[in-house]
């Protein structure tokens, strides 16, 4: 299994977070590689990897099943190796809506971040992926831009109103769908990164409880 890890001086052992990328860009894109190594000088061992289908070079992602079986082999091997205490799991856009599908029971997850939610197909407002999200007892970080053409910002207000305490909402002013104002946005992304440290930092003990099915990766 091919991952990518940024595990810092710093590290304390204690939480690593995996990210996954879009359906567009894989693991090496700007984006990603941003948050990868920002998280890593926050002090998280940071992890992030390639969909099979992009290792692949085919433009279609592969089906959700077949995702969802790469993440969580990725979970297990990362859990195995460097035997963190937590693990946040999330991505962007379809890497976090497939760790979304994943994370109820896998019982060393304990908390998404999700760095533009695809709540629902540009236009389609009547296509929302939400229902699976308000059964899921881990604590969840989204954070979206206000001109986000994949999560209105009305419907995904009401989403986080529904999930209720476990819901956390940041929303980056003039972000797009990859959180930007622009191409020579820099301020966005530093703005998201700080954000995701804080979140996590700011986790208390009961929150970091697993409290979903005890089933291993």
């Amino acid at each position: 299994m091919k991952w990518l890890v940024a595990k810092p001086d710093s590290w304390d052992g204690k939480t690593a977070i995996i990210l996954a990328h879009g359906a567009g860009q894989g693991m090496h894109s700007p984006f990603m590689t941003y948050f990868h190594t920002e998280l890593a000088r926050c002090g998280f061992l940071t992890v992030k990897f390639n969909f099979d289908y992009m290792d692949e070079q085919k433009k279609a992602p592969d089906p959700q099943p077949k995702l969802q079986a790469r993440y969580r082999a990725v979970v297990s091997e990362v859990v195995e190796e460097h035997k963190p205490k937590r693990v946040i799991i999330g991505g962007k856009s379809m890497g976090g809506r497939v760790a979304s599908y994943i994370a109820g029971d896998i019982s060393v997850v304990n908390g998404l971040v999700f760095l533009g939610y695809p709540l629902h197909p540009p236009g389609k407002l009547d296509q929302l992926r939400d229902q699976h999200l308000y059964g899921l007892e881990r604590p969840m970080l989204f954070i979206s831009g206000t001109k986000d053409t994949f999560a209105e910002r009305r419907l995904l207000e009401d989403v986080v109103r529904r999930t209720g305490e476990r819901a956390t909402l940041v929303w980056i002013e003039g972000g797009d769908h990859s959180l930007k104002k622009g191409r020579r946005d820099k301020e966005s992304l530093q703005r998201a990164a700080g954000h995701v440290a804080q979140w996590v930092n700011g986790l208390t003990d009961s929150q970091w409880v697993s409290v979903g099915p005890t089933s291993q990766p």
